[in-house]
């Protein structure tokens, strides 16, 4: 008897002693993670789109410690931070938690060096921006070197530099201070539409402005900016002499994301802008610039869609940066603003639908752009993307009788 007990506890597993179990070992590998948070939270725009795709990616899926730990080693090094600690609370729903990855300053101030949305347009040439920060106690100064054929009627090259306090007021204020000092290159096109027409004012060899911004959020995804554009610049035709162009500037804007039961990702983004300068403000311009804009998102696992609207409109005298202008990388996708209106306009409209699966996009654009004594020219575009952690390629055409003629667009959201 003795011998067959003896022969039964050697088959037994060998379990380890009590004092050396943990407990709290993969205890939370069961849960799934409802939310992924950083604190401070305004650190989460420092980091990389690729980054913060892959923190997202977690959304949904369950607690893997070991992926935890490696997402705090690249934190770590884009936020230059000596420690980043994964912590897991509970969720608002049963076996959810939110992990929140705390990333506290270990200095009192910290440098970093970027290269902004680098873009390529096949019509329009090369844009992007070079980049220099660093934060002291929360007071960001920066200083940077750009190019910009995309944007305005102009390419407009020279320098930025900022001082931003992000958060103050317990998190309900904000403020800006931009200095710009641009150098300006001009179509061909837009100089001889210039020269056949009245009452449009001419263009400039150099623009400088100073604009404070303060922005108060009134509820969580709704805020308030208001400030001032100082800009002076100087004419090139008929004579060379500095003009004037001050304006108060205010916008009110809303931004949410959400998700929902089912890990369906919802976004809202929508505003007003108003520009307006007045001779009182010792400006050689009066005018009023009115402009809306919103979007909405929609993802459901790998399929993407989202629908925009844009909308402006300009009264008065004002200079040429302040008129409207599409077909850009993110307007009338096919055309050249060139093409669209080498002047651009007064009035402006425009709209987008896109639809994503995978990594694969397809969109379509329409709008058109004029002057209110005349009568609108409705354009449209189709297109096909390829978009993956940050780096799109595009291509689209726009829809005319006659030829073919597609723009290629490249670009790439650090």
């Amino acid at each position: 008897m003795k011998r067959l007990l003896l022969a039964t506890l050697a088959l037994l597993p060998v379990l380890p002693a009590a004092g050396n179990q943990d407990p709290d070992a993969n205890v939370n590998s069961r849960y799934i993670v409802e939310r992924v948070a950083i604190d401070p939270a305004a650190k989460m725009e420092r980091l990389s789109v690729a980054l913060r795709e892959e923190l997202q990616n977690l959304v949904g899926a369950k607690v893997d410690d070991e992926a935890l730990n490696a997402l705090c080693q690249r934190i770590r090094e884009e936020l230059k931070v000596a420690n980043v600690t994964p912590k897991v609370k509970r969720g608002e729903q049963p076996e959810h938690v939110l992990v929140v990855f705390e990333a506290p300053d270990n200095r009192s101030y910290a440098m970093s060096a970027n290269v902004s949305n680098p873009l390529y347009h096949s019509k329009l040439g090369w844009s992007g921006q070079a980049e220099v920060s660093t934060n002291l106690r929360g007071n960001e100064f920066a200083f940077g070197l750009g190019s910009n054929g995309n944007e305005l009627l102009e390419r407009f090259s020279g320098i930025r530099a900022s001082y931003r306090r992000k958060e103050f007021g317990g998190g309900r204020f904000g403020f800006v201070f931009d200095f710009e000092s641009f150098h300006e290159q001009w179509s061909r096109r837009t100089e001889n539409e210039l020269a056949a027409q009245d009452g449009i004012p001419g263009i400039y060899r150099s623009r400088m402005n100073f604009q404070p911004t303060l922005t108060i959020v009134l509820l969580k995804p709704l805020t308030l900016s208001v400030g001032a554009s100082v800009q002076s610049f100087e004419k090139q035709f008929p004579a060379a002499r500095t003009e004037a162009s001050n304006s108060l500037v205010n916008s009110l804007r809303y931004s949410r994301d959400w998700e929902d039961s089912d890990h369906n990702k919802q976004s809202v983004d929508a505003g007003y802008e108003l520009r307006a300068a007045t001779n009182r403000l010792d400006s050689d311009f009066a005018y009023a610039r009115h402009h809306w804009y919103a979007s909405c998102a929609l993802r459901r696992g790998r399929h993407r869609a989202e629908a925009g609207f844009l909308a402006g409109r300009l009264t008065g005298r004002a200079p040429l940066y302040e008129r409207f202008v599409l077909g850009n990388s993110w307007s009338l996708r096919g055309w050249s603003m060139y093409d669209v209106a080498p002047l651009g306009g007064d009035r402006m409209v425009h709209g987008r639908i896109e639809y994503g699966y995978s990594i694969l996009q397809v969109f379509y654009d329409t709008g058109a752009v004029w002057e209110h004594t005349q009568s609108p020219e409705q354009k449209h575009s189709l297109g096909i993307a390829v978009k993956k952690k940050g780096f799109q390629l595009a291509m689209a055409f726009p829809l005319r009788d006659g030829r073919l003629d597609p723009v290629f667009m490249a670009s790439m959201a650090f």
